[in-house]
């Protein structure tokens, strides 16, 4: 599917998406640092992908990894630096809560150090039974342990 608005697109079509933009991001923010692109090649692979352009550059990009019925979990939203402050990732937002596959879902869940209003807009919360999460968390996993 496509969204658009103004000079920028929304696309699901993962032949659209920059691989190469993706994980340059990616390897360098706190939650995939050193992520290796076979990882993030198998991640879109398994995933809803959103891609965002600019005239037909990738200047941003979310995935939504679920089971199209009951849960869903959004995972390595950005936008590039200098496309910020635009609403970009508002709309991004939107367009993946109004997604007509995602829709009636029981439970979405992301992981997010910095962006919480821009989810809380979205009806995110804290969880509401902190006592029912359990995680199991490897933050280093992409970084190489031999060289230490």
């Amino acid at each position: 599917m496509e969204y658009r608005k103004q000079d920028y697109l929304i696309s699901t079509d993962k032949a659209k998406l920059d691989i190469s933009v993706i994980h340059n991001f990616l390897k360098g923010t706190y939650w995939a640092k050193n992520v290796p692109m076979e990882i993030v090649k198998r991640s879109i692979e398994n995933s809803i992908c959103f891609g965002v352009y600019y005239q037909d550059n990738q200047i941003g990009f979310t995935r939504v990894v679920t089971d199209y019925s009951t849960c869903a979990y959004i995972a390595d939203v950005f936008i590039l630096n200098e496309f910020r402050g635009k609403g970009l990732s508002k709309w991004l937002m939107e367009v993946i809560m109004n997604y007509p596959e995602l829709q009636n879902l029981k439970r979405w869940m992301l992981g997010t150090k910095d962006a919480h209003g821009l989810y809380a807009r979205f009806g995110f919360t804290s969880p509401q039974h902190p006592d029912w999460l359990m995680e199991n968390t490897d933050l280093d996993i992409y970084i190489d342990k031999s060289k230490n």
